[in-house]
């Protein structure tokens, strides 16, 4: 069984799998896929193999043009053929308003996305709160800011559009990595907070923990010193800096990826 696909066949494959177990000489049953299949020629090289001894063709093929050029080519030459993708598109086109898009290798490419997606999911766990210096190297995006500045929702946000974020607390006590001045320099951006909005999360925060509100983490005083802190670093890194006061998760996220987007494109 040739399995012929513009794709990578595995769909095919596993149809002449499932139809090949249910005979008791199996092993006289070969297999063999042909994958990128993209024109009359490579129909061609498959006829000219298959015609030489018993053979069955399956093939999944998006575009109807060659589809129709495979079947007349097999029936031409008494080979047995079954499309398994062209029934199925018909089906649907019958019952949707839009037609097919008839991009071969679609399914692939939205396995991919979805696996980027979990990826970078991962990378934002794995290397949230500085807890790991050295994922500043392999990540796209760097956040900094103080505590409760939405450093770790935002990687989360940005880590669904398949970007590998870490964030780094800004702690006065605590030195920044020196991977954030090196590798970290040009993918860095800082965010930042209005003062008395700080200070108000900073005491619901408290109080969620059941904890009293008078903690130096909470008053004006420590938070002036972290925020000046954060801005001595972002003005040695040269960075972009986002006032998160006021905005929702999204609405920041975005504006790290217009950020980064002016950086692809030179702007």
């Amino acid at each position: 069984m040739y399995i012929v696909s513009d794709s990578l066949g595995e769909t095919a494959e596993r149809v002449a799998h499932g139809a090949a177990i249910q005979f008791e000489s199996t092993s006289n049953i070969r297999i063999e896929r042909v994958p990128y299949v993209v024109n009359q020629e490579g129909i061609d090289r498959v006829m000219s193999r298959a015609v030489r001894g018993s053979a069955v063709i399956i093939y999944t093929m998006v575009r109807p043009e060659l589809r129709e050029y495979l079947a007349k080519a097999a029936d031409s030459r008494g080979i047995p053929h079954v499309d398994v993708m062209g029934p199925v598109l018909g089906a649907l086109q019958s019952v949707v308003s839009s037609p097919p898009r008839l991009v071969p290798g679609l399914s692939h490419r939205l396995d991919q996305e979805y696996f980027a997606r979990v990826e970078a999911v991962e990378f934002a766990v794995k290397y949230d709160d500085g807890k790991d210096p050295k994922g500043i190297r392999e990540a796209d995006v760097v956040l900094l800011g103080v505590s409760r500045t939405s450093k770790t929702p935002v990687s989360l946000y940005l880590a669904n559009h398949r970007l590998k974020v870490a964030n780094v607390p800004l702690v006065p006590e605590v030195p920044v990595p020196g991977e954030v001045f090196r590798e970290g320099r040009l993918k860095a951006v800082g965010l930042i907070i209005e003062p008395e909005l700080l200070m108000s999360i900073r005491r619901q925060r408290l109080k969620s923990l059941g904890l009293g509100t008078s903690a130096q983490y909470a008053t004006m005083e420590r938070i002036m010193v972290e925020l000046d802190y954060a801005w001595d670093i972002f003005n040695r890194l040269k960075c972009p800096v986002i006032d998160v006061s006021n905005h929702a998760v999204e609405e920041t996220a975005t504006r790290v990826l217009e950020l980064r987007n002016k950086e692809a494109t030179g702007q």
